[in-house]
């Protein structure tokens, strides 16, 4: 694996760099191009992390994934989000100062951040339930592998329930 390819990987930060979306968490449904804005993250020497992080699930068996809810789908994604999220700042605490540190709190916050808007994104009168963990990822101390499966996460799941909630755009 590429590792210089793999810290390239997409850490968009939905809340700060796009303000518009604060007001309105249907537009990141309806506007593709507000979920596209990335912010690329490089860092030349990566070391292994403090903590294991249990990656995220991103297989999707088709069939099965077209048979569930939005809201099944929705409430998968939050688990997948807060698990990460929950690991991340575990991770985050026990670094020191240094560019995996810089890695992880960015992380941290664009995870938070897409958890915050997927939280939205529930129909009025909907309450969100948590799931249970009906994909249980592998744990990992390799950043690169984290930031690649946090990527797949947003442009497979995530990007998969948007497109079926546009719909309604």
């Amino acid at each position: 694996m590429d590792l210089s390819r793999v810290l390239v990987v997409v850490l968009s930060m939905v809340a700060s760099e796009l303000s518009h979306i604060h007001a309105r968490p249907i537009d990141f449904v309806c506007d593709s191009e507000a979920r596209r804005v990335m912010n690329k993250v490089d860092c030349s020497a990566v070391s292994s992390l403090p903590s294991s992080i249990q990656l995220p699930c991103i297989r999707i068996h088709k069939a099965t994934w077209e048979m569930k809810s939005v809201h099944e789908r929705r409430a998968e994604i939050l688990l997948s989000l807060g698990t990460l999220a929950q690991d991340v700042r575990s991770a985050r605490t026990l670094s020191q100062p240094s560019c995996v540190l810089t890695l992880l709190e960015r992380l941290e916050h664009s995870v938070n951040n897409y958890l915050h808007v997927v939280k939205l994104l529930h129909n009025e009168g909907e309450q969100v339930r948590p799931q249970a963990k009906s994909c249980l990822g592998q744990d990992s101390k390799d950043l690169g592998l984290v930031l690649k499966h946090f990527g797949r996460l947003l442009t497979g799941k995530l990007e998969w329930l948007v497109v079926e909630m546009a719909k309604g755009c």
